[in-house]
């Protein structure tokens, strides 16, 4: 799939992408047609980079998605700790979800006094 495809199925950039593909989240391979310069990503790019981009909106950095795709695609388990920096990163989602929701809470309770003191 060319880098077009792969945008308007992905939602995102062709300049995110290559951006991804340079710091190694993501490959390709150069078209089996050597008379262009084109590039192919294999058909599950896509579900690469919809998980990079769940893992980007929860707050997960590029330097620390880099070294997370490194061991997924490795099994490298000696030069980092997944399980404490999994530990981790599911602690901060969970506490950004807890401000999430008394957050909403807060909104709901301004919405409703809000619509009685228009009454």
């Amino acid at each position: 799939m060319r880098v077009g495809a792969l945008a308007k199925q992905t939602g995102m950039t062709r300049d995110t992408i290559r951006f991804y593909e340079r710091r190694g989240l993501i490959s390709s391979r150069p078209s089996s047609d050597p008379s262009n310069s084109y590039r192919d990503y294999p058909d599950d790019t896509v579900e690469r980079l919809d998980m990079i981009a769940q893992a980007r909106a929860a707050g997960m950095s590029i330097s620390e998605l880099e070294m997370l795709v490194q061991v997924m695609e490795t099994g490298d388990l000696e030069a980092f700790d997944a399980d404490s920096f999994l530990a981790e990163k599911i602690g901060e989602i969970e506490a950004s979800i807890a401000r999430s929701r008394r957050f909403v809470a807060l909104l709901r309770a301004t919405r409703t006094a809000l619509a009685r003191a228009v009454r």
